[in-house]
C-alpha cells in the first residue's frame, strides 16, 4: 500500500483528491480504497480550510474499476471485501458535510463509475465514457451502482447499462442526466475546479444540509421529507451563514460567506 496512490492537495479552500495509478488506470483494490478513506480524512479534518472537494483520476482514465490482478475477490469473496472495504467508503462520501464534484477525466468503469457517481456535480471530459461492466466478468452491479444509476438515468437505461454492458458516451450521458456538464479533456479541470469555487465560496453548512436533503428524499415519505426539511431549515435560519446572507441582500452586495 502506498500513499502515492491517491494525490492530495488544497487550493483556496478547494481539496482535490486524485487517484493516482494512471499505469491501470486508477484501478481500485483493498489497498487503494484505504489511501482514498485516508486522503479523504485528510482532506475533510476539521481546520483543513477545505470547503469543497474534489475527485479526479490521473492520467486517461477515471477509474477502471476493481483491479483484477489482484486475488481480494477470490480468496476473500465479492461480498465480504464490498461490505468491509467499499462500503465504508461510500458512507463516508455520502455523509460528507462538504459539496463532492467529481471530475471524470477518462474511463469511469464499475467501481469507478459509481465513485464518479458519488459526485453532487459531475463533469467529465468529451473523451471519457461510462461502462457498468459487471456483465462481462459474470458479476451483478455493486459499489452503489444499482442505487446511484436508475436515480440519475432512470430504471429502464439503468437496465440497459447493466444487462448490455454497453459504453456510454460523454454526450449522451449528458443528454440522459448521468452528468452535469461535458468540457473539452484540457478544459475539465479548470472548469471542474471553476464550479468548486462557487460552491466553496457559498454557504458551506448550508449546502451539506441540501446534500443531507437529497440523500435523503428516495427513502423518506413526502411528510418525513417535510419534516426533514423543516428540522433543517430551523437549524440554518439559527445560522451564521443566514445571518450574513440577509445583510448582505440589505446592504445590496454579495455575500461572504468565507469570511464566517
Amino acid at each position: 500500500m502506498s500513499k502515492d496512490w491517491v494525490g492530495r492537495e488544497i487550493h483556496d479552500g478547494i481539496g482535490v483528491l486524485t487517484l493516482n495509478r494512471p499505469e491501470v488506470m486508477n484501478a481500485v483494490s483493498p489497498g487503494v480504497v484505504a489511501v482514498i478513506e485516508e486522503a479523504f480524512l485528510e482532506l475533510t479534518r476539521p481546520g483543513s480550510g477545505v470547503r469543497c472537494l474534489v475527485i479526479t483520476g490521473a492520467g486517461r482514465g477515471f477509474s477502471s474499476g476493481a483491479d483484477l490482478s489482484e486475488d481480494a475477490v477470490a480468496s476473500d469473496g465479492a461480498a465480504s471485501v464490498l461490505q468491509r472495504v467499499y462500503h465504508p467508503l461510500l458512507r463516508l462520501l455520502r455523509d460528507c458535510e462538504l459539496p463532492i464534484v467529481t471530475a471524470v477525466n477518462g474511463a469511469a468503469v464499475g467501481a469507478g463509475m459509481s465513485l464518479a457517481m458519488m459526485g453532487d456535480i459531475i463533469a467529465c471530459a468529451r473523451s471519457a465514457y461510462f461502462l457498468q461492466a459487471f456483465r462481462r466478468i459474470g458479476l451483478v452491479p455493486d459499489c452503489g451502482s444499482s442505487w446511484l444509476l436508475p436515480r440519475l438515468v432512470g430504471a429502464a437505461r439503468a437496465r440497459e447499462m447493466s444487462l448490455l454492458g454497453n459504453r456510454i458516451t460523454a454526450e449522451q450521458a449528458l443528454e440522459w442526466g448521468l452528468v452535469n456538464r461535458v468540457f473539452d479533456d484540457a478544459q475539465l479541470m479548470p472548469e471542474a475546479l471553476s464550479l468548486a469555487r462557487q460552491l466553496a465560496d457559498g454557504p458551506v453548512s448550508a449546502l451539506g444540509m441540501i446534500r443531507r436533503l437529497y440523500w435523503e428524499t428516495s427513502g423518506n415519505s413526502f411528510e418525513e421529507q417535510l419534516e426533514l426539511e423543516d428540522r433543517l431549515q430551523q437549524v440554518a435560519s439559527n445560522g451564521a451563514e443566514f445571518a450574513e446572507g440577509v445583510a448582505a441582500f440589505r446592504e445590496k452586495r454579495a455575500a461572504d460567506f468565507r469570511a464566517i
